[in-house]
């Protein structure tokens, strides 16, 4: 059997190689059953399944596995510090911004890729960091508040 290895959450799994065919959203549950990464729409549409790769949020079912290879793949699993939320997971309990939690994965993903290159953005920036990511609860106000509230705790 060939295998590929791909690094999630900054440690390496060897996988079978018929998986980069696969979605890196059908890895990611299927293979590894790192299942905080949601499966919404399928279609590149919602961001329920955003992933960081390298860096960069992308929506992990689109990207096809073999994109991933050689790259660096961090999902909501990878975000708290061990047992230790992340400032953002944080924001988003405190200010209520977290409902159904459906989409919270995608946007807490998508927050972190913006505080990482921009430590104090506007709520427009944020708004627009966050425009990939579709939630049906909240109206979007309390996740804006709940990234400007994670980018204060992280400059303190």
């Amino acid at each position: 059997m060939e295998t590929i290895n791909i690094n999630v959450n900054e440690r390496e799994y060897e996988i079978d190689a018929a998986y980069e065919k696969e979605t890196l959203l059908f890895v990611l549950r299927e293979v590894l059953n790192l299942t905080g990464t949601k499966k919404g729409c399928g279609t590149n549409d919602c961001g329920a399944c955003k992933v960081l790769v390298d860096g960069k949020p992308v929506n992990s079912c689109v990207l096809m596995t073999k994109k991933a290879v050689g790259k660096k793949v961090i999902t909501i699993e990878g975000i708290a510090n061990d047992k230790e939320l992340h400032p953002i997971q944080e924001s988003f309990i405190e200010k209520g911004a977290v409902q159904c939690g459906f989409c919270s994965p995608g946007m807490i993903i998508s927050a972190k890729a913006l505080l990482d290159n921009n430590s104090k953005p506007t709520r427009e920036e944020v708004r627009e960091a966050l425009k990939g990511n579709i939630c049906r609860c909240t109206g979007y106000v309390k996740i804006v508040d709940a990234v400007l509230d994670a980018s204060k705790k992280m400059n303190a």
